[in-house]
């Protein structure tokens, strides 16, 4: 079997940023891929579940309801490796593109006050597995030390 593309990055030289993982057109529209890495792989502990779950809850919620990007939104969730997170967008863009965006985003869940959007029973199918204080501190983390001055090296894959 052929490896796929998210395989074939070098995790070892991989650090926290906002990446296009790929593009890919479904009936000749545009549809990109954003790998939005928040921990340094095989260096750094890997985010836990419980706040990976909250970011997605609290980062899908934001993303759907934006009023430019909302109608855009394909797919927001979670790396298997609980890494970072994939961002799937419709149309054609550059990670500079979203960077005011993400700042948003991640400016909203690291100050999100009150119950987590869906974390209910009725809601979710594990809405116990929640961790706000942790969400918002590693959105501030992500935020600061990424998102605030993000340089060309966060934006484009190591060779």
């Amino acid at each position: 079997m052929e490896k796929i593309t998210s395989f074939t990055i070098d995790h070892l030289k991989l650090i926290p940023g906002l990446y296009v993982s790929r593009k890919d057109f479904i009936n000749e529209h545009p549809v990109t891929t954003f790998d939005i890495r928040m921990t340094n792989p095989n260096e750094e502990p890997v985010m836990n579940t419980a706040e990976v779950h909250t970011i997605e809850h609290l980062g899908a919620t934001f993303l759907r309801n934006h009023p430019a990007y909302g109608n855009k939104v394909l797919y927001f969730g979670p790396m298997g490796c609980r890494t970072g997170f994939y961002l799937l967008l419709a149309g054609s863009y550059d990670s500079a593109d979203i960077v005011p965006l993400m700042q948003e985003m991640f400016s909203f869940i690291s100050t999100f006050e009150g119950e987590v959007p869906g974390a209910s029973a009725k809601d979710c199918g594990n809405y116990l597995d929640m961790n706000l204080p942790m969400a918002r501190y590693l959105a501030k983390k992500y935020l600061n030390e990424v998102l605030i001055d993000i340089q060309d090296t966060q934006m484009y894959y190591p060779g």
